[in-house]
């Protein structure tokens, strides 16, 4: 989730004025993020050709700056880190924390940067020993056992323009998809964004079948700005689990309503009524530069991820590679697009095997309140 992660809400709504959306090209991958929410100058492996066209798969989120229907649709509540502050059911006023005496000042990412990352999808004794971590899970979680060690890369670049807006990100996932949603995350993935269109890319080699190669996963889900960590709380748990240095941002929401419920990842609630968010820097060089992203994945099998761990390996303030990033859905019309159904996948689908009960995604969060909210 840079994303954001990771993560998300959705609140259905059209908005009325829209900007011309041209073919070009442009990229953002979340997150939960979301958001949000990571990927190094990820060089896609030899066999992982995603054969993108137009007909790709989409699952559509609103933007106020498209003109087709198609992208617009569900907008997810991402605290003002992917998208307005007024799309989530913020704490404090334009969901921007004021941090209190002795606490340390934010930290900003670089205006562009490259980094790979160990992704940790911890399902047991989660509970005991929860992130964030510094570096790999403690000695008590065994691989294997007790969390799953995956890999992947982000790519970040503020400075670029496109007809969707400001920024760029890529999330590239190896052979394990980011696990926030109902389904098996057993395929390679990535997420691309350029300013608010999100899409959503599989690769030819592991892809699943009836999924597309390329799919509109949100018409209003732009990368982090740089100074995003405002719009989380600062946990000093979380900063002591960091380490030296280190400082952790974090917060729990309702799935109920989405509104913010606890300050730092401890002590655990119900994963079952409420969502976590984090994120986590610590000293590098002489800077305060990004550690990890931590956040709830999808709890339950198939995904079976109630916690998700990205921790940030040679971290790089270079630029990213267009070749290796948006290059690959540069020239789609994300109006072309079939929506993404991720969130809410066919009932026959066989990424479903294993589900056992239904449990709440980033996409419920305050779908309950806004139902009745809109009934009214």
């Amino acid at each position: 989730m840079n994303t954001l992660i990771g993560v998300r809400s959705a609140n259905t709504h059209r908005r009325s004025h829209v900007a011309a959306f041209s073919r070009a090209s442009f990229i953002i991958v979340f997150l939960f993020a979301l958001s949000l929410l990571g990927l190094t100058g990820c060089n896609i492996p030899a066999g992982n050709n995603n054969s993108n066209n137009s007909n790709g798969n989409a699952n559509g989120n609103s933007n106020s700056n498209a003109q087709n229907t198609n992208v617009n649709g569900a907008i997810y509540s991402t605290y003002g880190v992917h998208n307005p502050p007024s799309d989530s059911p913020c704490k404090p006023p334009n969901c921007v924390y004021q941090r209190a005496p002795g606490e340390p000042a934010d930290p900003a990412y670089p205006e562009y940067w490259v980094s790979g990352w160990n992704m940790y999808r911890v399902y047991k004794k989660f509970k005991e020993y929860p992130p964030p971590y510094d570096g790999a899970p403690p000695s008590q979680l065994v691989e294997g056992t007790d969390y799953e060690k995956s890999w992947g890369k982000t790519y970040y670049d503020s400075t670029t323009t496109w007809p969707g807006g400001e920024g760029a990100m890529m999330e590239y996932y190896e052979n394990r998809c980011l696990p926030i949603f109902p389904i098996s995350n057993k395929f390679t993935c990535a997420f691309i964004s350029l300013g608010k269109i999100a899409y959503f890319v599989t690769y030819e080699k592991d892809r699943p079948a009836g999924m597309p190669p390329v799919c509109l996963f949100s018409g209003y889900n732009h990368p982090p700005r740089r100074n995003f960590i405002e719009h989380l709380p600062y946990a000093a748990g979380d900063s002591a689990q960091i380490g030296t240095g280190g400082q952790g941002y974090s917060f729990w929401v309702t799935v109920a309503d989405g509104t913010p419920y606890q300050t730092g990842v401890k002590p655990v609630p119900d994963v079952l009524k409420y969502i976590m968010f984090g994120y986590g820097f610590a000293p590098k060089d002489g800077q305060i530069m990004p550690q990890s992203f931590y956040f709830s994945g999808y709890p339950m099998p198939p995904a079976d991820a109630p916690f998700v761990s990205q921790n940030y390996i040679d971290f790089q303030a270079v630029k990213p590679n267009p070749a290796e990033t948006w290059d690959q859905v540069k020239n789609l019309d994300p109006n072309s697009l079939p929506q993404c159904q991720l969130f809410d996948p066919p009932k026959d689908s066989k990424l479903l095997q294993g589900t056992q009960k239904q449990a709440p995604t980033w996409a419920d969060i305050g779908r309950v309140s806004k139902a009745v909210k809109e009934a009214k």
